[in-house]
């Protein structure tokens, strides 16, 4: 009796995190991409209207995250030299609870030369999920989902550049 209650228990709790998992994701494969708008004093500001026709990529990321830390790297030594002057893409790195300053000073330990957008309050991060980073999220040109993650793994990160050549 005491088996079948151990094993009932550990069934009910794996249950609760793969739906706890399936609430923090709020868009899935084929759905649009939300309309977002972002604003930057050092890179400027994005509508909805600069991504029409495009393949986008919104990577959400955090400056204390480790995973990131690891996303990002691959990010500034394959995927943004590859794709940075095709005029049919568009990164969109967006720092969850990150100010402009915030990110400024971020980037001058890291040196990156992509853009870093802030998400202060949650807003954008909000329109895509409720936890977890890093995450990417790729929109064909169409406007729809066409591809996401949740975390980083090399194997991962692979496949997204290869999404990103399809969707091209």
């Amino acid at each position: 009796m005491k088996k079948h209650f151990k094993l009932w228990s550990v069934l009910a709790m794996l249950l609760v995190a793969v739906c706890a998992q399936a609430q923090t994701e709020k868009i899935k494969l084929g759905d649009p991409m939300p309309a977002i708008t972002l604003n930057s004093e050092t890179y400027g500001n994005i509508t909805p209207d600069d991504l029409k026709g495009k393949v986008v990529l919104v990577s959400l990321f955090a400056t204390w995250c480790p995973p990131c830390q690891l996303e990002l790297a691959d990010v500034q030594k394959t995927l943004y030299p590859k794709y940075k002057d095709n005029p049919d893409f568009k990164l969109l790195v967006i720092g969850r609870e990150h100010t402009d300053a915030d990110l400024k000073k971020y980037n001058e330990r890291k040196k990156f030369t992509f853009p870093l957008y802030p998400d202060p309050k949650r807003e954008v991060f909000s329109l895509f999920a409720d936890q977890s980073i890093p995450r990417a999220y790729l929109f064909g040109k169409d406007g729809k989902l066409i591809y996401t993650s949740s975390g980083y793994t090399k194997e991962e990160f692979q496949t997204l550049m290869d999404k990103i050549e399809a969707a091209l």
